[in-house]
């Protein structure tokens, strides 16, 4: 495994650690791990099949939380079933054209589910700023727009990250310290010089979670001034508990995965297994309890839910009558 190898071989296998230096509790790690992935999968496709099942729920702020809810279903699969694996059966290898998939998965989808927390903010912005014209400004085909438009920004940014790897040649050991195909993990293996790589993986993450954010912030601001400003205390309650829900989520995916981010980068002596961690749960949490904040805390989901399963039950107990 010390000796060189190619790049340009289709056969070419790498080797998952896992946890660095937690091997041992690797089973005991796993169980959280699953736990949180059965969530992901539950929660996530209950969502989806009560905003398709209630007419109520089809407008656009519950079409980018079915956004969301793909896009965190997607993100989790990439990895999951292979770091359980790993963590199960000691299922190590993965060839490079699967990690490169996973890898490419993990990033793209990153940025994407950035991209639809800010068309959150921005259709909240809208529903509270100017409700009158919410259902004009927010149509159908701007929805759309505005979900190809997060693809297509994730596909710019991401591509180029995938190719840098394809270009430098590996050296053995062909091991990844990681639990999946990290981008930065993998480049490690690189013989050559990688600083341009990890530079511009870092000014791409820095520049879209900042431009993101302040977007976020600025649509917050002013749909705070708003809501101090209604004269009804119902009014101000209902307008906090809906935004309050998104801000849960938007914190949820920000904090984790700045934190792995720039204490993987600036914090050398950082012990390796809790930089693995904090990229997992930055992976694994919020697909995980978004679904859940959304179904507690909004109104509207938990009344559609009550009334799906009310008739479904209906229709179940008309056809054993």
């Amino acid at each position: 495994m010390s000796s060189l190898f190619p790049t340009n071989t289709s056969r070419l296998e790498l080797h998952l650690t896992g946890i660095p230096g937690l091997q041992h509790l690797h089973l005991w790690i796993s169980i959280p791990f699953c736990i949180m992935y059965l969530m992901t999968v539950v929660g996530n496709c209950t969502l989806l099949c009560v905003i398709k099942a209630d007419p109520s729920l089809h407008l656009p702020m519950f079409l980018f939380l079915s956004m969301l809810a793909v896009i965190d279903l997607v993100m989790s699969t990439s990895i999951t079933p292979k770091m359980l694996g790993v963590f199960w059966f000691r299922s190590t290898t993965i060839s490079l054209g699967a990690c490169l998939t996973q890898m490419y998965f993990v990033h793209a989808f990153s940025a994407m589910e950035s991209g639809v927390l800010v068309a959150m903010a921005f259709d909240r912005y809208v529903a509270i700023c100017h409700p009158l014209r919410y259902l004009s400004i927010l149509t159908s085909p701007i929805v759309v727009v505005i979900g190809l438009a997060t693809l297509l920004r994730a596909v710019f940014f991401v591509t180029p990250l995938t190719f840098q790897i394809l270009c430098l040649p590996l050296c053995g050991p062909a091991i990844v310290d990681h639990s999946y195909c990290e981008y930065m993990a993998v480049l490690r293996l690189s013989c050559e010089d990688a600083a341009f790589s990890s530079t511009y993986s870092l000014s791409v993450s820095t520049c879209v979670v900042s431009f993101d954010s302040l977007l976020i912030a600025i649509s917050y601001t002013l749909i705070l001034w708003a809501v101090l400003s209604l004269s009804s205390p119902q009014a101000r309650k209902k307008a906090f508990g809906t935004c309050g829900s998104h801000l849960c989520v938007m914190a949820l995916y920000y904090i984790p995965g700045l934190l792995s981010m720039y204490m993987a980068r600036y914090h050398q002596e950082l012990p390796p297994h809790i930089e693995v961690l904090l990229a997992d749960l930055y992976l694994l949490i919020p697909p995980a309890f978004n679904p859940l904040i959304y179904g507690m805390r909004t109104k509207q989901i938990r009344d559609a839910a009550r009334r799906v399963i009310s008739r479904r039950r209906s229709m179940a107990g008309g056809v054993g009558s």
